[in-house]
């Protein structure tokens, strides 16, 4: 899976904003591999133990007369089990630094787990093989794990063995399913992707893909005893059946959404929602450079050096703060932010570049200005925020 949101049965890689090393609350950093930290969250104690205490009875009846021991070894295959969870993340997060993108972090929770990646695919290449290796790894372990059992002695080792190569079995086919947060809904995001040269409506396909295999999962107590003849289900099957399915509906939904409004990004174009702007001297008196700006109509002032070399953005919310009969007396640089990297930007900047510009570099105001370097105008954050509403609404 390759969303934010994990996958319920092993998990995927998140795509989080770059630069981001932050721990999420409720995690606890066990290691790093290849760089990235290994997380583990705190429900995984409470699942580890559920497991342990569930395995207990089967360690009993293949090793009698282990005592509190049984319940260690059900802890044991508790590590184990998430030990093959790690190395499916970790084939995502290798192929992704294959790539050139950076993994932040792998996360293991009560679900499954989950990989940050920082940045999008570029191709529906990289979206198709990021997504693939995590299920295939999870195939490779079950069929290596069965070929062991069926060479080991029965006993606490053959239980283990069968438990790993079932596990890992399920968890690999469970993840090829075609719809978002799985890793197969990634997959059929990048085939789509590759049919119609669009990223975003094979998001949105994949997502209804999700939608359909959750409620698939509602529908699976009930199809165990109708087609598979299996035993009637009880009051568990049916929380985790719904517990997954509220997963998956909701992680399905987010990239519908997702890929309904980045779809529209293009409609955001910077020299539509630029301000007409006016240059003036730094050391000007704010009183008149106000003055000025009234009267050309300008709605964004530029501060300039001697030479005419912008350096400064006059700010707004500090220009409105400062009571007008202090206005004659400081000079426009006083309100003013300086142009630091990531103020400025291309003219033409659009759609998702300039969603990730101002992401990127938190500001208020931003220079626009044009190939050879001119000044174009200014762009006000609280612009581009009420044109995003109009697109996404």
């Amino acid at each position: 899976m390759s969303d934010p949101a994990p996958d319920p049965s092993s998990g995927g890689p998140a795509r989080p904003e770059h630069g981001s090393r932050q721990r999420p609350p409720g995690t606890f950093r066990v290691g790093s591999i290849g760089g990235s930290d290994v997380l583990v969250s705190s429900s995984w104690f409470l699942v580890a133990g559920l497991i342990a205490i569930m395995m207990a009875p089967t360690v009993e009846s293949v090793q009698p007369g282990l005592g509190l021991g049984k319940y260690l070894a059900g802890l044991a295959f508790a590590v184990i089990l998430y030990l093959s969870v790690l190395l499916h993340e970790a084939s995502h997060a290798a192929v992704a630094r294959r790539y050139g993108f950076g993994v932040s972090s792998i996360t293991l929770h009560f679900l499954g787990g989950m990989t940050s990646i920082e940045g999008e695919a570029r191709r529906p290449r990289e979206e198709f093989w990021i997504a693939v290796v995590g299920p295939i790894t999870s195939l490779l372990v079950g069929a290596a794990a069965a070929l062991l059992w069926w060479l080991t002695p029965p006993g606490l080792l053959g239980m283990a063995l069968a438990i790993l190569a079932s596990a890992n079995l399920l968890v690999g086919v469970l993840n090829l399913v075609p719809g978002l947060p799985l890793d197969g809904g990634r997959v059929l995001k990048a085939g789509v992707w590759a049919a119609t040269g669009s990223v975003h409506r094979g998001t949105i396909v994949a997502g209804w893909g999700g939608r359909v295999a959750a409620g698939l999962v509602l529908l699976w107590p009930m199809a165990q005893v109708r087609v598979l003849g299996g035993s009637e289900p009880d009051l568990l099957d049916f929380v985790l059946a719904f517990v997954v399915a509220m997963f998956l509906w909701q992680g399905s939904t987010a990239a519908i959404v997702s890929g309904r409004v980045r779809r529209r990004l293009p409609g955001l174009v910077a020299r539509d929602l630029a301000r007409r702007t006016l240059a003036v001297p730094d050391d000007l008196p704010l009183a008149e450079a106000v003055r000025r700006a009234q009267e050309a109509q300008a709605g964004g002032i530029v501060t300039v050096a001697g030479n005419g070399t912008p350096v400064g953005l006059v700010n707004e919310a500090a220009l409105l703060a400062t009571p007008v009969d202090r206005r004659p007396w400081v000079a426009v640089s006083t309100v003013a932010r300086t142009l630091e990297t990531g103020l400025r930007l291309p003219v033409e900047i659009r759609g998702e570049d300039l969603v990730t510009a101002i992401s990127r570099t938190p500001a208020a105001e931003y220079l626009l200005v044009e190939d050879d370097g001119s000044v174009y105008g200014v762009l006000a954050t609280s612009d581009v925020d009420r044109a995003f509403r109009t697109v996404s609404g």
